[in-house]
């Protein structure tokens, strides 16, 4: 049976403006059925890392949390601390980069908590029956909120072809060493002949297996690397890959496997967003953000993970692509991430699927509000 996905666009009118726009797309999907007077509500979302400007802007988020109030909710926006070296590795830094980016309490007239702790360490163990876990260690405020609201941004990402919501869920509410996890098959390798020993790899590595050979080329140590895939990131000379096809299917398999132990134990108790808009190529952990590689889209919002990212896809897939972008030359390729990247994100949809987590099958009903919507 296919799954009621709701879309607004992004165009606006005298009266109409976005925020008229999220709400009615907010009552139309009936999501504040999901909470009850009192709940707990974490509003999980990616903050950014800085020096990125893609993530979803903090007066749009205060807009749900001033409907999830509304319902008599408790709201809370929540990240969880990274396993790469950046600004957001523990929950000092984290919420200094949050209220850097716009996201301080003030602005989004909620609480900023870091969803696993100090040091990563606060996480709840949740039974799951997956093909790789049958244990995912989920971190603790998201585990034990009463209800959850994911509002992701839909853009690129290099390992997993794009990131929504089952990225913003499973690979975003696991603790650092769940991350580990995750990534653990994915193991980068050098081609020397693309190497110009620039040293960003070595800089950005966060367990030191990275160094430099005597003919100065970077080398890897796999018995050392997490697969954070930190490298493959911040390398400008593409001197830096991954067994694609491998992998990186098995690190979506875990990813949506993480998204699983997130959801399993709130039954009718999440709802999640896609914001459509600034499609950067490569993920908000990146310390920048390129050029959008189509124009904005929209926003989307349903009861099911893998409905919303399969509808976000399409959509990102049937919009024109934008002169000047990663794309280069590649703008009429079927599916615009498989294009740069060799992995399209299928397969996490695929996965998800099968272990039941929602289906790729949807109808998607166009909210109007105003302008051209």
């Amino acid at each position: 049976m296919a799954s009621i996905v709701y879309f607004t666009d992004m165009r606006t009118g005298y009266k109409k403006n976005l925020y008229d726009k999220l709400g009615a797309l907010f009552t139309r999907s009936n999501i504040g059925e999901t909470i009850r007077e009192k709940d707990t509500v974490a509003l999980k979302l990616h903050w950014g890392e800085r020096g990125n400007l893609g993530f979803i802007p903090p007066t749009l988020v205060r807009y749900v949390v001033e409907k999830v109030k509304n319902f008599g909710g408790k709201p809370f926006i929540t990240d969880t601390n990274t396993l790469y070296t950046g600004s957001r590795r523990n929950a000092v830094d984290n919420i200094l980069t949050a209220i850097a980016n716009g996201f301080s309490p003030e602005v989004v007239g909620a609480p900023v908590i870091v969803a696993d702790g100090l040091c990563g360490r606060d996480f709840a163990k949740v039974k799951i029956k997956g093909t790789h876990f049958s244990e995912v260690k989920i971190a603790s405020a998201v585990h034990h909120a009463k209800a959850l609201i994911s509002l992701a941004h839909f853009k690129g990402h290099e390992g997993t072809g794009f990131g929504g919501t089952l990225k913003n869920i499973g690979m975003g509410c696991g603790s650092p060493g769940g991350k580990q996890n995750m990534h653990s098959d994915v193991k980068p390798s050098v081609n020397e002949n693309n190497c110009t020993a620039c040293g960003s790899c070595i800089e950005v590595c966060p367990v030191d297996a990275i160094t430099f050979t005597a003919e100065r080329k970077s080398r890897i140590n796999h018995k050392k690397c997490i697969g954070c895939g930190e490298c493959v990131t911040v390398c400008n000379y593409n001197a830096i890959a991954v067994n694609w096809q491998s992998d990186l299917n098995v690190m979506q398999e875990k990813m949506v496997e993480y998204a699983l132990g997130v959801v399993q134990e709130k039954k009718q108790k999440c709802a999640f967003f896609d914001f459509v808009m600034n499609v950067s190529p490569d993920c908000d952990c990146c310390g920048w953000t390129d050029a959008s590689i189509v124009p904005d889209v929209g926003i989307l919002a349903s009861f099911d993970p893998v409905a919303l990212d399969q509808a976000a896809l399409d959509l990102v897939n049937e919009a024109a692509a934008l002169p000047g972008t990663k794309l280069a030359r590649k703008e009429a390729a079927a599916n615009k991430f498989a294009a740069m990247y060799g992995v399209g994100g299928e397969h996490q949809l695929e996965y998800a699927e099968k272990i039941g987590l929602g289906s790729r099958k949807y109808e998607l009903v166009r909210v109007a509000c105003g302008g051209g919507g």
